[in-house]
């Protein structure tokens, strides 16, 4: 999908704060309210943009501890890793997942209420997924940025 300057002023705004009204973006980028609807419409069915979402503190709701998870798998077959990609997305203490190159296959952000239930997490993570070779946990002491904010500024316009 080509983007001209608009979409991407447009991107920019929404990724910092999609609470702002059309009339409110439509004076900061030139457009009428509905012109700004039509092209938000149109960048969401094209997948532009995949969510509008908020930011929860996990400390706001109990989840107090989040892990960095690298998992390893005895053999990196298409089938393992497709089946891992699909369990991942249905465990809900699993905050983001990446399939990674190196010497891990996987990265997994996830929270818990406390260390019990992240061991918990752990060995069911462990048990219904038994091609996992080696997993590596590191517990993250500080959150300093949340967020998915992209930069815009490269973006080529058409």
């Amino acid at each position: 999908m080509e983007l001209d300057k608009i979409d991407v002023r447009l991107l920019d705004l929404v990724q910092h704060n999609n609470r702002q009204s059309s009339e409110e973006l439509g004076a900061k980028v030139g457009l009428s309210a509905s012109g700004v609807q039509r092209r938000l419409k149109r960048l969401r069915s094209e997948g532009v943009i995949e969510a509008d979402v908020s930011i929860i503190s996990p400390n706001a709701i109990g989840r107090t501890v989040t892990v960095s998870v690298l998992i390893s798998f005895e053999r990196a077959r298409a089938d393992i890793v497709d089946r891992f990609k699909r369990a991942i997305c249905k465990m809900p203490e699993v905050m983001c997942g990446f399939y990674i190159t190196g010497q891990a296959d996987f990265l997994l952000l996830v929270t818990s209420t406390n260390m019990e239930e992240y061991e918990q997490f752990t060995r069911r993570l462990v048990h219904e997924n038994p091609d996992i070779k080696r997993f590596e946990s590191i517990v993250v002491l500080d959150r300093v940025k949340a967020g998915f904010t992209l930069p815009m500024a490269s973006i080529a316009c058409w």
